[in-house]
């Protein structure tokens, strides 16, 4: 992972065979893992009357506004705070490529496997701190190239699942096309939404 950008993103290549039988099923077997990061994916608390919840959901699970907050007043980023963020973005991560069939591994709550996301902890002092206002409505474009990139990468998974039904292999270029995208996205979180940097995110999958 060789990239300038604070945040770097690689899957490694399978190698050997992979299931056919876990590929087949993908969608069923990844359902209790599914249900696993949704309940991470929100943070509830309840106020005076017990019979009223509310609900706040941000992102992946990702606390968000507490550091915009942080970084507008305080001009710091906790570190247990990018520590969460972090662990919660790799845990999805991995979910998120055992669906795309990039690796027949049941997804690991701690454990690395083969998904590799570094992000460096920022220095909250060179950040901007006007910036994290912005920074979502700065990313639209991405947000765009993204919906069609997603669209892309959903057919290349399908036909990547019909190849590893047949032949055991995901064909390589569309793993690399797959993984680019996640990678992109990635890198549009860590800007508009981790706020651990300033730099734009570049329009490119690899």
């Amino acid at each position: 992972m060789v990239t300038s950008y604070p945040l770097q993103f690689d899957v490694d290549f399978p190698t050997r065979p992979l299931d056919r039988l876990t590929t087949a099923l993908r969608i069923f077997a990844a359902i209790p893992i599914l249900i696993l990061l949704g309940l991470l994916s929100q943070d509830a608390f309840e106020g005076g009357d017990h019979h009223a919840t509310t609900t706040l959901a941000s992102g992946v699970g990702l606390l968000f506004v507490p550091i915009v907050l942080m970084l507008l007043f305080r001009q710091k980023y906790p570190r247990w705070w990018f520590d969460w963020n972090i662990n919660l973005l790799r845990f999805s991560n991995r979910v998120t490529v055992y669906l795309a069939l990039l690796d027949d591994r049941y997804p690991s709550t701690d454990e690395e496997q083969g998904v590799h996301l570094n992000l460096d902890y920022p220095d909250a002092r060179q950040l901007n701190r006007w910036l994290p206002l912005v920074k979502w409505f700065l990313a639209i474009p991405h947000y765009i190239v993204l919906f069609f990139l997603g669209i892309g990468a959903l057919v290349a998974v399908i036909v990547a699942w019909f190849a590893i039904i047949f032949t055991g292999r995901y064909p390589q270029n569309l793993f690399r096309f797959v993984v680019g995208v996640i990678r992109w996205s990635n890198r549009v979180t860590a800007y508009a939404f981790l706020l651990t940097t300033d730099k734009y995110p570049p329009f490119q999958l690899s």
